[in-house]
């Protein structure tokens, strides 16, 4: 994990006040309800994401998340400090996991004083100790601190297991309340590995799943399993297992082909992708652990559209964003979105950018 090229040049007023505090569902509205802001060079339109067929064309190829999401945050008791609420990020190669400590009770913040050697007790028996920063010392970009630790569990039980029995699903203090795991799964996921929702793909339905493939649009799935959403500003995404399947990349490459657009629904399909992509601009059946980070700096080969949610600013995210659809493009989308008060995180409304 480096630091950022640079920062986004895309610059809107903080969304705070257009936080969405509850799933669409519990707001009246179906998850395919929700609001679309399309976004294309002759200009914007707002929609609901139901009518996300219409703005696409026969030949093109709409390319999905299947990764399902865990339930990865639990409490936790830091040994001689107190209460903290545990982050379970990843599970690394040699069984050791990713975490973030963070404050309790309602993770607003994290936890930065840490040192390796501490232990967190868990519920239920167990310590987790902290090994050493990840992915090293003084990886946070503000120097105050480290976020994110190799931790290993002490005890007769894994840590997935420990999940099993005590996780809830990841969620931070904007919410009004604890929401169950099937609130943050989308009609894609079967392959349990995200720590946090690929929430891109959540205002999905069967429905318009089918429209899509009656109109003629292909869709096809990768895999990503996402870590923590809580970068500090200037910090890149950390690493993330993935997996391009050798189907998708020929879809990919025959879409191409023939004249379509590959639109990849969120930034974890877009960092799929891209780390599949070959020099030639081809896609290749790939899987492993990604470090790739996308920006204008080092630009999409392949993604010409992205289905997106709504990211904060100075979010590493937006750089990906500006990657695919300019600067500009995206310029112009955040300014009507925060005129007309869309929704932001993973509860929120939704963009397409086609530049």
């Amino acid at each position: 994990m480096t630091a950022l090229p640079a920062a986004p040049l895309t610059r809107f007023a903080s969304p705070d006040a257009a936080t969405a505090h509850r799933p669409p569902e519990d707001r009246g509205l179906p998850r395919d309800g929700v609001r679309l802001l399309v976004a294309r060079n002759e200009g914007l339109a707002h929609a609901r994401f139901r009518d996300l067929p219409a703005f696409l064309s026969p030949g093109d190829l709409v390319v999905v998340n299947n990764s399902a999401t865990l339930a990865c945050e639990f409490d936790a008791t830091r040994v001689g400090a107190g209460p903290v609420v545990v982050h379970a990020a990843t599970r690394l190669d040699d069984g050791t996991w990713v975490i973030e400590l963070r404050t309790a009770p309602d993770a607003t913040r994290s936890v930065l004083d840490a040192t390796a050697g501490e232990s967190v007790q868990l519920p239920g028996g167990g310590l987790l100790e902290l090994l050493e920063p990840y992915p090293r010392p003084g990886s946070s970009p503000t120097g105050r601190g480290n976020r994110l630790w190799r931790a290993a569990l002490r005890g007769s039980r894994s840590l997935s297991q420990h999940l099993l029995r005590h996780g809830r699903p990841i969620a931070y203090g904007y919410l009004d309340r604890r929401y169950p795991l099937s609130a943050y799964q989308t009609v894609f996921a079967t392959r349990p590995g995200s720590a946090e929702m690929p929430s891109a793909g959540r205002p999905f339905t069967p429905e318009v799943v089918t429209a899509l493939v009656a109109r003629g649009v292909g869709v096809a799935a990768v895999t990503l399993h996402t870590g923590l959403s809580s970068q500090e500003a200037g910090e890149a995404p950390q690493p993330e297992r993935f997996e391009v399947p050798a189907v998708t990349a020929r879809l990919v490459n025959a879409t191409r082909a023939e004249g379509g657009r590959v639109v990849a629904v969120g930034t974890t399909v877009t960092r799929a992708l891209e780390s599949a992509a070959q020099p030639d601009g081809s896609v290749s059946a790939a899987a492993g652990w990604t470090e790739r980070v996308i920006s204008p700096d080092e630009p999409a080969r392949v993604v010409e559209g992205l289905v997106t949610g709504w990211h904060d600013p100075l979010a590493s995210h937006l750089l990906l964003v500006e990657s695919v659809a300019g600067a500009a493009l995206t310029q112009r989308a955040y300014d009507a979105a925060v005129e007309v008060g869309y929704r932001w995180h993973e509860f929120g409304d939704s963009a397409l950018l086609l530049p």
